[in-house]
């Protein structure tokens, strides 16, 4: 059984801005290199701004992101509006995105076409978020790594803020709310937000800080 840990502090989870991936309709899963595009920094801009409202200048807040250009670059530009050095913030490969196998680069449009053209087979109709691709990863070892890294950090002092992707933000954000496992995914997936999007969770709540204009999907 898999334990939910608490947090200390505030855990503010942030989806990263729009890439050239998104904007092509590309699954672009664990790739990591996939830049920003304009809006994507627009998006990231708008974050870092709330961001700044909400904490202040130099605010006493660790900074994470997985280990992807699109992550380190939102991160980047929210570091920039805190004042905060882009250069001590952390990395774990555990906040990466699910891993897409054989689907990985494909525009979306080939890939349902691939499945017969069933949509069911690419997207869950149930929460909106990504099947995994036959060679894949699956939706618990996502859950697992992203709890393991949760465990590790929980109890660290001062907020958190941490850039991660579409999938395993909604997976790390269903646990934290203990939510039941999505049937053909059996995982928690809370609702999906789009790109550069930020919410904070506290005391177990979670509120929503900055709602993005991106794309719904991975």
């Amino acid at each position: 059984m898999t334990i939910i840990p608490s947090v200390k502090g505030r855990l503010f989870i942030a989806r990263h801005g729009e890439t050239v991936y998104n904007a092509a309709k590309r699954l672009q899963g664990e790739h990591t290199h996939t830049p920003l595009t304009r809006r994507g920094f627009a998006q990231a801009d708008t974050m870092g701004a709330a961001l700044r409202n909400l904490l202040g200048v130099k605010p006493a807040l660790t900074l994470w992101a997985s280990e992807t250009g699109r992550a380190l670059q939102t991160l980047a530009v929210i570091a920039e509006h805190l004042e905060l050095d882009w250069h001590q913030a952390e990395r774990d490969t555990r906040l990466m995105e699910i891993g897409m196998g054989s689907w990985g680069g494909q525009y979306y449009a080939d890939v349902i076409a691939a499945q017969g053209g069933d949509m069911a087979n690419v997207i869950d109709p149930d929460s909106g978020a990504l099947m995994p691709a036959p060679d894949g990863e699956n939706y618990p070892s996502i859950r697992e790594r992203v709890l393991a890294w949760t465990a590790d950090h929980a109890q660290d002092d001062g907020d958190k803020l941490v850039i991660m992707h579409g999938i395993s933000s909604r997976v790390l954000r269903g646990a934290l709310l203990g939510l039941p496992d999505t049937p053909r995914l059996n995982a928690p997936i809370a609702p999906g937000l789009p790109q550069g999007s930020v919410t904070c969770f506290e005391n177990g709540a979670e509120t929503l800080v900055v709602e993005g204009i991106g794309g719904q999907v991975a």
